[in-house]
């Protein structure tokens, strides 16, 4: 696994071992970025279930302003941090090893706004309802901001989250990039 492009890029990144973690894959985070190109400039990315922390070092190797790491599992977060070490990352990241849900609420309760979401549980995960109906009831996302999960093919999200909506799917293989935004003006 390896950071794809921008400053970083080459860089190896270490995997959890002895874990069922997924990292995503080079391809995918290759076809996300490409999607979200130049937008991550200065951008404010939360990475969720962030596991080795591939997708938001990918996001700062691109010049995402603020990347925050949301990953619960203690071991992860480790290998996560070290990596964030190995690329030489250590302003505007921060690291957060609890719960997703919580966390969200926390920032929730805190009036924070983020500009893109990425989130990616373990593919048979309760935690995409709870983390999407979390975000679908804050004002977590900023105006233009995005929810991007990864997650089985198979899996079919609902097709609204209160206000927060799919416009776009990108499958490939086994794994499945959905789009989500805020339907604004309606509430």
């Amino acid at each position: 696994m390896r950071v794809i492009s921008g400053i970083y890029k080459g860089r190896r990144l270490k995997a959890v071992e002895g874990m069922q973690v997924r990292p995503t894959s080079d391809r995918l985070r290759e076809t996300l970025f490409n999607v979200l190109s130049s937008s991550i400039q200065g951008s404010r990315f939360v990475d969720i279930c962030a596991g080795t922390g591939a997708v938001g070092i990918e996001a700062m190797s691109r010049g995402a302003g603020h990347v925050t790491f949301i990953e619960s599992n203690r071991k992860a977060a480790q290998v996560l941090a070290e990596n964030l070490e190995h690329c030489g990352i250590t302003e505007n990241v921060k690291v957060i090893n609890r719960d997703a849900v919580a966390t969200l609420k926390y920032f929730a309760q805190h009036l924070l706004q983020f500009d893109y979401f990425y989130l990616d549980p373990p593919y048979d995960s309760e935690v995409y309802s709870q983390v999407m109906w979390t975000l679908a009831k804050s004002k977590l996302i900023a105006e233009e901001g995005l929810v991007i999960v990864e997650h089985r093919k198979k899996i079919e999200l609902l097709s609204s989250y209160d206000y927060l909506r799919p416009y776009r799917q990108i499958v490939q293989g086994e794994s499945c990039l959905t789009f989500f935004s805020m339907e604004r003006g309606i509430a």
